[in-house]
């Protein structure tokens, strides 16, 4: 029986998430007319129909309380913006659905432990759309770790920066901006797999901030037991190689491009390339037919009666979010969500 997906949101990353399930077999996932039931929902119908419109969706909805009431959902999409994924994720699981959602889950640590609780009080699946963790390249890479190939990982790097300064989802602090939660969080999600869920024993950042007091460019040291090492890098303020490497006692991993969406990976210098599907059409953000990957995961889960996934488990989740917490604490950015 196909996965049948409803759509909370209609904007550009819910565009490329919709391409990405169409590169998926009908038979698993539903997403063409005629098919079961699909749905999308925002705030504004003429939206909404537009979208629907654009990848054959057979239902529209004028409100999020419409799809969330939808007894033909088997899972939700939530593509928001910041802000508003405690809400909406709420919302659906109040209402008995499974949830996918967008990163990050919350503004904060609390929120996500608030919505952690509610989908194991509503038994529902739930999982943080760290679309990275399913890309063949990351599971190579713990592939790799488990089975000791580089030795004892001693060190850890990762950087994501580009040019964002006039994007206002990233600049303003009332849209959820902020360089951390945008790509920082790769950054930061990198370093907690490749050390399979341990917390740092400290943590210490510096950075900039942006005119309007969200972080614009932050550098994070995480330390580990028996001399282990993450140095993170984020920036909206200049594009870096964004590069990720992995240093251990008897060989390198690196990830050469694109650390958050990789298609290549060198082992102690051999190249293994891992090539992407063609998109059936253009699309917002590089590399984002790989959120097809994420889907399948989804899919596995519910098949299997699963409440999270052991790729990006709730407590990965939380420790992603802690960590974030933390690094803006010492940067003195605040949210109002941090007070409520």
């Amino acid at each position: 029986m196909a996965t049948r997906w409803g759509i909370c949101s209609a904007g550009k990353i819910s565009h490329d998430f919709m391409v990405a399930l169409k590169t998926l077999p009908d038979t698993d996932h539903q997403v063409e007319r005629g098919r079961r039931a699909v749905a999308v929902a925002t705030r504004d119908l003429s939206r909404s129909r537009d979208f629907a419109e654009r990848h054959q969706i057979p239902k529209y909805y004028g409100s999020y309380e419409e799809l969330a009431n939808d007894p033909n959902i088997d899972v939700v999409y939530v593509g928001t913006i910041n802000t508003q994924h405690l809400d909406m994720t709420l919302l659906m699981l109040q209402a008995g659905k499974n949830v996918l959602c967008e990163k990050p889950m919350a503004m904060n640590l609390k929120d996500v432990q608030k919505l952690v609780r509610t989908a194991r009080a509503c038994n529902c699946f739930l999982m943080e759309g760290l679309w990275s963790r399913f890309f063949p390249v990351y599971k190579k890479i713990r592939c790799l770790l488990s089975e000791n190939h580089v030795g004892e990982v001693k060190m850890v790097r990762a950087e994501f920066g580009t040019w964002m300064l006039e994007t206002p989802r990233v600049v303003e602090k009332e849209l959820g901006g902020g360089v951390l939660l945008d790509i920082g969080c790769y950054c930061v999600q990198f370093a907690c797999m490749v050390f399979n869920g341990e917390k740092p024993d400290s943590i210490h950042a510096t950075g900039f901030l942006t005119e309007k007091g969200t972080d614009e460019t932050v550098n994070i040291v995480l330390k580990y037991s028996r001399k282990r090492m993450a140095i993170l890098t984020a920036t909206m303020a200049t594009h870096l190689p964004n590069q990720a490497v992995i240093s251990g006692t008897k060989g390198i991993i690196t990830v050469p491009t694109h650390m958050w969406c990789p298609t290549s990976l060198m082992v102690n210098g051999v190249i293994e390339e891992f090539p992407l599907l063609t998109p059936s059409q253009p699309l917002n953000f590089t590399n984002s037919i790989g959120l097809r990957y994420e889907a399948e995961e989804v899919r596995r889960c519910l098949q299997k009666g699963l409440k999270e996934s052991s790729q990006v488990t709730l407590a990965d989740s939380e420790l992603v979010l802690s960590i974030l917490d933390e690094v803006r604490q010492q940067l003195g950015v605040e949210y109002s969500q941090d007070i409520a």
